[in-house]
């Protein structure tokens, strides 16, 4: 069995609320205009990396504080062991929301849901989670490849200085573990971008060529 990933990147633009300037503890709409977001999936085989880049524009508010939200399909896994070493090497701080079956396979799987906390440097983060690809039920149908798409994943924003978020269209306060430690909740403002994406990009064609991979259900060569 071998694994190909496609390797292209999703460009996002997150468009605010197009009435009178709305704030939220410094979370303006007009500010919030400026955030890019995009994905690219790298390296080879099973073995892969999410790269997920946000970029903010000026007028960057003090104490900014962001978490990534992925929900992967059960085609994938997360090797939490993985991510201790990772966390002790680059400080990558991840929070897994179930427990992780290493070698249980794609169709007795469930969907996980990933919680990333990016160190925000300069007015951008970049994340890059490690990724793998489990196998796949043997197809009976002559069935050679199996997509399995990942989706964009929510972007929600936080200052450390606030206790109290105002909901602004079309955006939403949404709560959420305040930090990895997942000791107590804290509000964050989750950003809209996909329902306000430029109607000319179809989000299910962006989901479909630039994050998927396709595993082969024939062979057990792995390049």
């Amino acid at each position: 069995m071998f694994v190909f990933f496609s390797t292209c990147t999703v460009y996002l633009v997150l468009f605010g609320s197009t009435q009178a300037e709305e704030n939220s503890c410094g979370l303006s709409s007009t500010w919030l205009e400026t955030v890019s977001v995009t994905m690219d999936v790298s390296k080879s085989g099973f073995h892969r990396e999410l790269v997920t880049t946000v970029h903010f524009g000026p007028g960057f508010p003090d104490g900014l504080e962001a978490l990534l939200v992925h929900r992967l399909p059960s085609g994938i896994y997360i090797d939490q062991y993985q991510l201790a070493s990772l966390k002790e090497d680059t400080g990558l701080q991840v929070l897994l929301g179930s427990e992780v079956d290493l070698e249980a396979p794609a169709h007795i799987s469930d969907e996980l849901i990933v919680l990333v906390y990016p160190a925000v440097d300069q007015g951008s983060l970049k994340a890059t989670l490690p990724i793998h690809g489990r196998y796949h039920k043997p197809s009976l149908a002559g069935k050679r490849f199996e997509l399995v798409l990942i989706e964009l994943p929510k972007l929600i924003l936080r200052t450390d200085t606030c206790t109290q978020l105002i909901s602004f269209p079309p955006y939403k306060i949404v709560d959420a573990p305040c930090t990895v430690h997942n000791l107590s909740m804290c509000q964050w403002l989750e950003i809209q971008h996909l329902q306000e994406q430029d109607p000319g990009l179809d989000p299910s064609y962006i989901q479909l060529f630039c994050g998927v991979f396709l595993i082969s259900l024939r062979t057990l060569l792995l390049f």
